[in-house]
This record gives structure tokens, C-alpha cells and sequence, in this order.
């Protein structure tokens, strides 16, 4: 069976609020309220089930919020892996004008112990599958008792080991530790912040975000996807750049927008060869794949999105104009 394994080491519980007006400082009662458990690679399996994609998620979560993670619409997904206490909670608030502003929990560290269960669970999932993709996805948490992330070292070899592709979509000090050693890294999808972090100064045209890219490329990375929020994204290689931008048919929540862009990407590559077969470039169709899916997530007022893009089409342009210059307020 082929198919795609989400790993997400920091899972989560979102809940979204729906306010009229958000003032700092201010009371505000909700108009609308929703929970579901969440975290990057949760997002991730869920478009990508949403897309007809076969995809499994390992998650950590805290056993007071299994028996709710079982009783959810993406439980089929779920391969849990169970740590004592409740799971962290990421809050949204979405005002009338569609922008959210939205608070992460921290990140609670992770025993030995669950660790471990968490790598054995990622390579039980791998090894049922031919030819498979691995998504690490989301932050990454400490190991108990020391100040230093968990490492991704075990996780890797088991991708290695059933010829597994691997895409990233991590930040701050994971991305870090992944760029000081990206062998093996297939697809990294970074937004112009994150980039901007990594190549150490400022991105504020189409052109520069390329060149960050194409370093990144060149430490090992097979594909750098850019996202620009607003103004778009890049999917960048060592020979080639397709920009591709999606308009959303409204906005109602931004959160979870670049999950589902991930998994348009990942949804586009598996129709490379047919897409090739008929001719068409299979870069520029995961592009457009990504940026559709990422334009019809903002329409959701969850997290999550159900079913695939209706009526969003990408505009795609293998030779964009690099010196157009970027939105300040293009990345969400």
C-alpha cells in the first residue's frame, strides 16, 4: 500500500473562537465556538484523506483528550501515541474581517519513553507501505530532563530504511538542526519569515526569496516550497522556479492555510507521471495543487478542511518576474 505518514510530536487540541470585533483588553463573546484536535501533521493527513490520498497521522496527545480524539472526524487517520495529562491547546480568534490572531500553547516536553513510541510507531506505519512519503510536521518538543529537542536521528534512518520520501515543515531551532544535516530531505517548506531566518537577512522580492531557496537547495534539499502567504508561492529546485497563486473565494480562518498547501503539493506530485504522460509540467501541476488547496483552506472556518478545492483555480508562471517585490504583509 502506498501512502503518506504525518508525523506530529507536539499535537494539539484547536479551538477556534468567532468574534464580531477583537479589541485588546476588551470582553468578547464568541458567535461560534469549534474543537478538534489538531497539530501540522494532523492538518496535513486530513487534506490529504480529503483528497483521496491514503494517509496516516502519528500523534502525540494527552490521554484526557483520546477519548475526544476518537470520537472526531479525522479518528480514522489517527495512529495515537498517549502521554499522561491533557494535550496543549492552540487558540484561534477570528474576527468579522476574517483575520485571526491565534495563540500556541507551549510545548511540553516528551519522556524517553515516548519517544520511543513514537519512532516505533512511525516505523510500523512506513513499513506498511511501498514507496511512501514521511511529513515531519509542526514543532518539535524537548526530551525530559534535558534542554535539548528530541532528535529526529531514529526517525530519519527508519525513513531511509523503507525508501521513504521526507518533507519538512518545521521552524526555529528544529529547522535549525535539520539545515545543519538536510540529507535526505526531499521537500522543505518554509514560509518567507522562517526562510528569511535560516539565510540570516531580509527577503523582500520574488528574486530573493529564490536565491534563499536555492542555498538551501544546495546544502541537499530536493525542493524548496516558499510560501508568501498572500502573494503566493515558489516551488524552487536547483534548475527550476514555478510560482503559483491561488484567490481564495473568501477568508475566513488563515490557520492551517500552509498544512493544507503541503498537502496540495504532496496531492499534486502523485499526478506527476500522469500529468508528464499528458504532457504537462509535474512541478508547476504540484504548484498549482498547492496553492489551490492552500486558497481553499482559508475559506474554512476550521482548521481542517473537508473535501477538495471547488471552482479555485492557481495562476502558475514558470518564469516569474523575480523583482516583483513582496507584500510586507503578504505572509500569514
Amino acid at each position: 500500500m502506498t501512502g503518506i505518514v504525518t508525523l506530529t510530536a507536539a499535537g494539539a487540541i484547536d479551538a477556534t473562537y468567532r468574534v464580531g470585533i477583537l479589541r485588546r483588553g476588551a470582553f468578547a463573546r464568541a458567535d461560534s465556538y469549534t474543537r478538534e484536535v489538531s497539530g501540522k501533521g494532523v492538518n496535513v493527513s486530513a487534506a490529504l484523506a480529503a483528497g483521496g490520498a491514503p494517509t496516516a497521522a502519528v500523534v502525540v496527545l494527552g490521554a484526557d483528550d483520546v477519548r475526544f480524539a476518537r470520537c472526531g472526524l479525522t479518528a480514522p487517520l489517527l495512529r495515537i501515541v498517549e502521554v499522561p495529562g491533557a494535550t496543549r491547546v492552540n487558540t484561534s480568534i477570528v474576527d468579522a474581517d476574517g483575520a485571526t490572531t491565534k495563540v500556541n500553547a507551549p510545548t511540553p516536553p516528551l519522556s524517553a519513553e515516548a519517544w520511543d513510541a513514537t519512532v516505533s510507531a512511525v516505523r510500523d506505519e512506513l513499513a506498511a507501505r511501498e514507496q511512501p512519503w514521511l511529513v515531519i510536521s509542526g514543532s518539535l518538543p524537548e526530551l525530559a530532563g534535558t534542554h535539548a529537542l528530541v532528535d529526529l536521528t531514529a526517525v530519519r534512518a527508519a525513513a531511509r530504511e523503507r525508501g521513504a520520501r521526507v518533507a519538512v515543515d518545521t521552524s526555529g531551532a528544529a529547522l535549525d538542526a535539520l539545515l545543519a544535516d538536510p540529507a535526505g530531505i526531499d521537500l522543505l517548506t518554509p514560509n518567507v519569515d522562517e526562510l528569511s531566518a535560516a539565510v540570516g537577512r531580509p527577503l523582500t522580492t520574488l528574486g530573493d526569496v529564490v536565491t534563499a531557496a536555492r542555498e538551501i537547495v544546495a546544502r541537499g534539499v530536493g525542493i524548496v516550497l516558499a510560501s508568501m502567504g498572500a502573494d503566493g508561492l515558489l516551488a524552487v529546485t536547483d534548475q527550476r522556479v514555478v510560482f503559483a497563486r491561488a484567490e481564495a473565494p473568501h477568508v475566513a480562518n488563515t490557520a492551517g492555510a500552509g498544512d493544507a498547501a503541503l498537502a496540495g503539493f504532496l496531492l499534486g506530485l502523485t499526478r506527476a507521471p500522469a500529468a508528464e504522460a499528458a504532457g504537462a509540467d509535474p512541478l508547476a501541476v504540484a504548484a498549482a495543487s498547492a496553492a489551490e488547496w492552500g486558497a481553499h483552506a482559508v475559506a474554512h472556518a476550521s482548521t481542517l478542511v473537508a473535501g477538495p478545492p471547488q471552482g479555485i483555480r492557481a495562476l502558475v508562471d514558470t518564469e516569474p518576474d523575480l523583482t516583483r517585490a513582496l507584500n510586507p504583509e503578504g505572509d500569514a
